[in-house]
């Protein structure tokens, strides 16, 4: 696996891998991350395509589901607390 960008976000942190022909976006905040793995053949413009993709609503929608990731894990640890 091969970084080829990082880019700045005031919330989390974002990579952009390639693999296998694949492109692999990482996010991560705290001890969370989410991946989304796209085919390189399906994304005009290289790594650029990708900038593209990673707009507004998608890092909106990527937040809210760290904090329903959150929630559900704080949920469960609750549950089970050690």
């Amino acid at each position: 696996m091969r970084t080829v960008a990082e880019l700045p976000h005031p919330d989390f942190k974002i990579t952009i891998f390639t693999m296998n022909q694949k492109f692999i976006v990482k996010f991560e905040q705290g001890t969370l991350e989410q991946v989304y793995k796209i085919a390189e053949a399906d994304i005009t413009d290289g790594v650029n395509g990708v900038f593209q993709l990673i707009d507004d609503d998608f890092t909106k929608s990527v937040s809210q589901r760290f904090d329903e990731m959150r929630q559900s894990f704080i949920g469960a640890y609750k549950r089970h607390e050690y």
